[in-house]
Order: C-alpha cells, then sequence, then structure tokens
C-alpha cells in the first residue's frame, strides 16, 4: 500500500480509502438509505479487518449511511485494538439540525455508535449553498473550534456538493484541514471540479475523493464502444483499475474513497493501490481517457451547467437535477436516474410558466426539455443493487 498526506495534517493516510455507504445487507443486496435492512456485520467485519492488513486505514463514514446503520457497523469492526491503527472519518447530519445545540447531540451519538471518543476527522456532510449559510446561521464555525479544543475531533473539513463559486468561499472561509468532492474522468467540470481541486491543492487542503466509479457505472456495464477503446490500450486493465490510476496520477489528491463491498472488489482496488504512482500515465494512456470521456459526452442531451440560476422554480421542479438524471440516463444507460428525484420535483410538474428561459444564462429551451425529461425518466422508488452473487 502507498501512503500520501494529508494536506498540511501531517496524517500519512493510505491512498486507498474503505468508504462505508454501499456495504452489504444480510440477504446480499445493497440500499444504502434503508435503515430496515439489517447490514451483514460478518461480511462488513471481514472486509474492514482484510482491508486493514493489506494496509489500508482510512475509513469514512456519515451519519445516514445505510439508514443510520454504517456507523455501528464499522464502530463493531473496529473493537479490539483496531480503533487506534485507522483514521476515521464521519461527518455532521447538518441538514437534520434544527439549532447548533444539535451539533452537539449528533456527535455525541456518532460517537458512541462508533464506540470512540474522538475522530480524527469530522466533516461537514455535503455542503452546498443553502447548507452552509445554515451552518453559519446556527455558528458552526464556534461548534468546530470547540471540539478540537476539547479533542473530540482532531481535523475537520467538508463534504461537497455545489458548483465551483460556492466551493471557493467555504473554502476561503475557515482553516480547514481537508475536503472531500466528487471527481472522476468524466466529472472533470462537474461540482467543484478540477478547478475545485486545483484550487484546494492551492490551499494546501487534503482532498479526499468520492465516486471515483461513478457508483460503478465506469466499473460495470459499459457500453461496447468503451470497451474497444480500453481493448486498443498497450497494458491490459479493468475499467476500475483505469478509472482509480486516473486519480491516483493526481499529486494533490491524497485519498480516494472506494465503497468496496465484495472481496473481489476490495482486493482488485489493494492491488492497484499497491503501485499506482503520480505522473506515470503515458501521454497514449491520458488520450484512451479523453476519447472516453468524448464518447459519454456526446451522449448528452441538455447542454446545462448546473449554475442554478433557473432555480427556484414556482412550481418546486428541480431543473438541474431532472436534467443531470436524463444525461446520466443517455451517457451511461442508466433507467433508474430520475428515481432519486422527489415526486413533487420531477419535470412533469412544470405548469410551462417561462421563468426560468428568462434565467437562463445556456438560452436553453427548458420547457420542452422538461417535457422530454418526463416522458423518458420513469418515476418510482430507487430500488437496492441486486443481491451478491459470489461467494466469500
Amino acid at each position: 500500500m502507498l501512503y500520501r498526506e494529508i494536506g498540511q495534517t501531517g496524517c500519512q493516510v493510505s491512498q486507498l480509502g474503505f468508504g462505508c455507504m454501499r456495504l452489504r445487507t444480510e440477504d446480499g443486496t445493497v440500499e444504502m438509505m434503508n435503515p430496515n435492512k439489517a447490514v451483514d456485520q460478518q461480511l462488513a467485519t471481514r472486509l474492514i479487518h482484510h482491508a486493514m492488513d493489506c494496509g489500508v486505514n482510512y475509513f469514512d463514514t456519515a451519519y445516514p449511511y445505510l439508514g443510520g446503520q454504517s456507523e455501528t457497523v464499522l464502530g463493531k469492526a473496529l473493537q479490539e485494538g483496531r480503533r487506534q491503527k485507522v483514521f476515521l472519518t464521519t461527518k455532521l447530519p447538518l441538514w437534520l439540525a434544527k439549532s447548533g445545540a444539535d451539533f452537539e447531540a449528533f456527535l455525541n451519538q456518532q460517537l458512541q455508535k462508533l464506540g470512540t471518543d474522538y475522530l480524527d476527522f469530522y466533516l461537514l456532510h455535503g455542503l452546498n449553498a443553502a447548507s452552509w449559510e445554515k451552518a453559519l446561521s446556527f455558528n458552526v464555525l464556534e461548534f468546530l473550534e470547540r471540539i478540537k479544543a476539547d479533542g473530540r475531533a482532531r481535523q475537520v473539513g467538508f463534504s461537497f456538493h455545489d458548483q465551483f463559486p460556492v466551493f471557493r468561499s467555504i473554502v476561503d472561509a475557515y482553516n480547514w484541514s481537508l475536503c472531500q468532492i466528487q471527481f472522476n474522468y468524466v466529472d472533470v467540470n462537474y461540482q467543484a471540479g478540477l478547478t475545485g481541486l486545483q484550487y484546494a491543492a492551492e490551499k494546501r487542503l487534503g482532498l479526499m475523493i468520492m465516486e471515483p466509479l461513478r457508483g460503478g457505472k465506469l466499473a460495470e456495464k459499459l457500453p461496447p464502444d468503451v470497451e474497444t477503446i480500453w481493448s486498443g490500450a498497450k497494458v491490459r486493465r479493468s475499467p476500475a483499475e483505469w478509472a482509480l490510476r486516473w486519480l491516483w496520477n493526481f499529486p494533490a489528491i491524497s485519498c480516494v474513497l472506494s465503497g468496496m463491498n465484495t472481496m473481489q472488489q476490495l482486493e482488485e482496488n489493494i492491488n492497484v493501490a499497491s503501485d499506482a504512482t503520480p505522473n506515470t500515465l503515458t501521454e497514449e494512456e491520458l488520450v484512451l481517457f479523453d476519447r472516453v470521456k468524448a464518447f459519454y459526452e456526446q451522449r448528452i442531451k441538455v447542454d446545462c451547467t448546473g449554475c442554478g440560476y433557473c432555480m427556484p422554480c414556482p412550481e418546486g421542479v428541480n431543473i438541474p437535477g431532472n436534467f443531470l438524471a436524463y444525461n446520466q440516463l443517455h451517457m451511461f444507460d442508466e433507467p433508474l436516474a430520475g428515481r432519486m428525484i422527489p415526486p413533487e420535483q420531477r419535470a412533469d410538474a412544470c405548469k410551462e410558466c417561462g421563468e426560468c428561459e428568462d434565467l437562463c444564462p445556456q438560452k436553453l429551451p427548458i420547457r420542452e426539455l422538461l417535457k422530454d425529461v418526463a416522458r423518458e425518466l420513469p418515476a418510482g422508488g430507487l430500488p437496492p443493487m441486486p443481491p451478491l452473487q459470489e461467494k466469500h
């Protein structure tokens, strides 16, 4: 296993981190937010222990993962002296807080579930413009200073889901130790994107990467054209290995988080992490990434940048969210892409008032595009991932 420093913290972490959001349930499915399906503690413990034995020392969880079970499952796996051998991270669920006093209650509950009296890293979870404003109104920065002073959190940071200007303002607002962003070779300009990565690196923040495989879309059931591109490489690698090596090619990235839930996934990722170093991909290989990215991008149906100028919609339609899901459907053959959008925010709620089109910098015909979205995206709840097939 290779290690990298998290920003200016002096902490040397495995460049492969274990994300605990996609652990399997007892019936072999993955239900990331379902509290009614018990997580397979035995399998989770076996995976976590094997990861540690192979050098993984960074474990990431959060309050809502696995329907609130993830922290407890991870805490049980880190008993008998293993807690002290890892860097442990969880996150504050800002959206559930009704006052600043709730921050204390959530943190103390999380420490109890994890079976520890301190966290190596405590993150504000999923910051965007609205949640950041809410956090500031609840004096979150004073809370962070307090928990660092009393030792309950040794370092603090944030995970992020918004556009770069918001990211920059948050980075500049406090002396953070690290940030967590979505980044992969397709999402180069998505949310914080490459610009955000470079900005955080200039500020010497640790950079933790989530969704390196885009929820598995860059590793499984690839379009034939993408398989053909990868098969033309001089060195044969799996799609997952290509995606991980692209990230570890960036010196600024401290750790790549992977939601591994089978021994096969874990061992493959550990093997890649054992020799993937910065600035080692060849020019020929980088061209392959550009070709794959271009293939996905030419499937984009709506040139929406997600800027949000069209929002809020008077009818409550999540316009950028619907366009993102619509593009996901066509880019990655993901028929379930729209099922994460609440019914009241779906495209078919549009009343065609046209306010959004007056505000759109791209001058998109939003009303007509929302009709296309409504026709193609299925409604209904998001089903679980399929049962595990391999044996352990």
